[in-house]
């Protein structure tokens, strides 16, 4: 099993800033690829951001290109996602994945967090 927990959501404005950080723990951290993934009330979870195991290779969601970047520390078993230039359609509780293979389908995912609201003002 992998534990995951998110951290760094919040109310900001449209234009602003925001740091979202995944803690995983139960085990090895580089065995599994890293996504962030979001969900608007009434929508699909979609595919947000990925990163491999190793953090060498990046995937984005068009809608994420050029705003938000992942990373990874796997010294800390911890995976980042810095959102910029958010806009209120970025509104949506996101979560933390981790899978053993480089996916974006939520229905392949085995691991999630418990989600965290970001919600963006205009």
């Amino acid at each position: 099993q992998v534990q995951l927990v998110e951290s760094g959501g919040g109310l900001v404005q449209a234009g602003g800033s925001l740091r979202l950080s995944c803690a995983a723990s139960g085990r090895t951290f580089t065995d599994y690829a890293m996504g962030w993934f979001r969900q608007a009330p009434g929508q699909e979870r979609e595919f947000v951001a990925l990163i491999s195991n190793s953090g060498r290779v990046t995937s984005y969601a068009d809608s994420a290109k050029g705003r938000f970047t992942i990373s990874r520390d796997n010294a800390k078993n911890t995976v980042y996602l810095q959102m910029n230039s958010l806009k209120p359609e970025d509104t949506a509780v996101y979560y933390c994945a981790a899978d053993r293979a480089f996916i974006t389908t939520p229905q392949r995912i085995d691991y999630w967090g418990q989600g965290t609201q970001v919600t963006v003002s205009s």
